[in-house]
């Protein structure tokens, strides 16, 4: 068949590579446009972009596909004829009027089981809510939000340490077969669509907020934020002195994938026995974060104002025992920085009404 590709991200590479290798004939490639990337900020084309290009295929760029702008991207869509339209992370909403243009309509690769966890973060939701199995369905878009009839789903299983970005990169090296097994199914006639079935849960948009990480919870909970929002936005905790007073000022310390173990469990370093939640320190030749309930285990930290480094190489060159604030700790520092924020606004609105 005829395939328009729909698609933006390094996660939509492998489908396009796999619709490229097979029998269907992909005859152009939808994508967002080029993008400022860098601390030079450099337009940059989307990943989908550069791999339809070297592939020779026509590339069409648009951010959204209503309006005038989108009216025009749609009738060169139009142009190019094709039978089936496939999304992967695109990144817009296709309208009504772009649903009726294939004849087999716009297919959709979702990294949920759905109706779970329909929206932009299927995955990093899944994984921060401590799901332990994941699948991804290939649904027929319809009006509203992922919510299409399914024709093909798979399912794997979540380890305790996989981070989003490696059960994603996972998904979408599985995803391109599968979504070759649907168009078959639809060239030949003998595809069956299937009805969702199930309450629907919304995936929202991931924030900087959502990376916060807060010691006092249980290690299951604190594990599954941080492998939940690794690599993007990216998990982080407020750092300091482990002996702090008033007068510490937290810094940002950015976390990568973590293990979680819990006390007493295989594995569990016996000198973080005495340890209090946030607490940070070596044992067994590893660097753990303190939790309720357990340990995690870190890889590599970011601290603020420097290069990413092993967590262990990070622990070595501190001068003092470090900690990261947790519970009602965390609790006031952010109350407070919240009512700085407040603070400077006023004032800023102030300032702006009288130059007025």
């Amino acid at each position: 068949m005829r395939v328009l590709y729909a698609g933006t991200p390094e996660t939509a590479v492998p489908v396009l590579d796999a619709l490229l290798g097979s029998d269907h004939e992909v005859v152009g490639v939808l994508t967002r446009p080029d993008a400022p990337v860098g601390r030079k900020r450099v337009l940059t084309p989307s990943p989908v972009a550069r791999a339809a290009e070297a592939a020779g295929v026509p590339v069409l760029k648009a951010d959204r596909l209503r309006g005038e702008a989108g009216a025009a991207v749609l009738d060169e869509v139009r142009a190019l004829a094709p039978d089936v339209a496939v999304v992967v992370a695109y990144g817009a909403l296709v309208p009504a009027d772009a649903l009726e243009i294939p004849a087999h309509g716009w297919l959709n690769l979702h990294f949920s089981r759905l109706p779970a966890y329909r929206g932009a973060a299927p995955v990093q939701r899944a994984l921060m809510d401590g799901v332990r199995t994941i699948g991804a369905d290939v649904f027929r878009l319809e009006e509203g939000l992922d919510a299409g009839p399914v024709l093909a789903r798979l399912e794997r299983p979540v380890d305790p340490g996989e981070t989003s970005g490696e059960v994603l990169a996972d998904l979408a090296e599985r995803g391109g077969p599968l979504l070759l097994q649907v168009l078959d199914s639809l060239a030949a006639g003998t595809a069956v669509p299937v009805p969702q079935e199930g309450e629907p849960t919304h995936a929202a948009k991931l924030t900087a907020d959502d990376g916060l990480v807060d010691p006092a919870q249980d290690v299951r909970a604190v594990a599954a934020r941080i492998n939940g929002v690794t690599p993007e936005p990216g998990a982080w905790g407020w750092l300091v002195p482990a002996d702090r007073d008033d007068d510490a000022v937290p810094a940002r310390l950015k976390l990568a994938g973590v293990l979680p173990v819990a006390e007493g469990a295989e594995g569990w370093p016996a000198a973080l026995d005495d340890a209090v939640p946030g607490a940070v320190a070596s044992a067994g030749g590893a660097a753990w974060l303190r939790t309720r309930g357990g340990a995690v285990r870190l890889g590599r930290v970011h601290p603020a104002g420097k290069k990413e480094v092993a967590a262990t190489d990070w622990l070595r060159g501190l001068p003092a025992p470090m900690a990261l604030l947790a519970g009602d700790a965390l609790r006031e520092h952010q109350e407070a920085q919240a009512e700085a924020a407040r603070r400077r606004a006023a004032t800023t609105d102030t300032r702006t009404g009288e130059r007025a």
